[in-house]
Order: C-alpha cells, then sequence, then structure tokens
C-alpha cells in the first residue's frame, strides 16, 4: 500500500538534522571550495564551522576533523568526504556510548 500524500503544503519533516558526513557534505555545498585542496587551507577558510556529530546534537569544529585526518591534500570532494568519514564516525560511536550519550538520546529536550 502506497502512503498518501500530505493534506497541506507543509512537508513531514524529521526532527532529526543531518549530522556526521551528511552534515559535512551539505556544509560543503555552501562552501567556495576549489579543488585540489589541502587541509591547511580548509582549516584557515572553514575550521571555526561547527558540524553536528550525532543526533543528539553534539558538534565539533571542522578543523578538528582535519586535524585527526590522516591526508594533507584532496584532489576532489569524494576523496575529502571518505578522509573525514572514519574520523565522523569514530566520534559519534564514542559519544553515543558514554553515559551522559545514551541519556541525552532518551530525553527529547
Amino acid at each position: 500500500m502506497a502512503a498518501r500524500p500530505p493534506q497541506n503544503d507543509i512537508t513531514d519533516e524529521s526532527d532529526a538534522g543531518e549530522f556526521g558526513i551528511v552534515a559535512v557534505d551539505g556544509a560543503m555545498d555552501t562552501w567556495d571550495i576549489s579543488f585540489p585542496t589541502s587541509t591547511d587551507e580548509l582549516a584557515r577558510q572553514y575550521g571555526d564551522e561547527s558540524i553536528p556529530v550525532d543526533p543528539a546534537g553534539h558538534e565539533i569544529a571542522f578543523e578538528t576533523a582535519l586535524t585527526d585526518c590522516q591526508k594533507d591534500r584532496f584532489e576532489h570532494k569524494q576523496e575529502l568526504l571518505n578522509a573525514l568519514h572514519p574520523i565522523f564516525e569514530e566520534k559519534r560511536e564514542r559519544l553515543s556510548n558514554s553515559l551522559f550519550g545514551r541519556l541525552k538520546t532518551l530525553v527529547p529536550f
């Protein structure tokens, strides 16, 4: 059975926003990045940008993720996203395994 379309012009969006590598990808779409580029250049221009790590609202500075990155030069966007993905996954897992992280996901505010 197919889902019925919304009855009004308001879409039913999820309460959870983008986080992790999806948030990085979305942010990069708004930034003026030209490839090839380096971690130094990215940190200089966008290092202060906060990126959500998990649905609970934890964030890290983009520069922090770049510092943890094993590469220092990227030929294209997908190469950068691939290098950053494990960093965001590790941080998300570490936060979700903490007692405070587990409690925060249970409380809706």
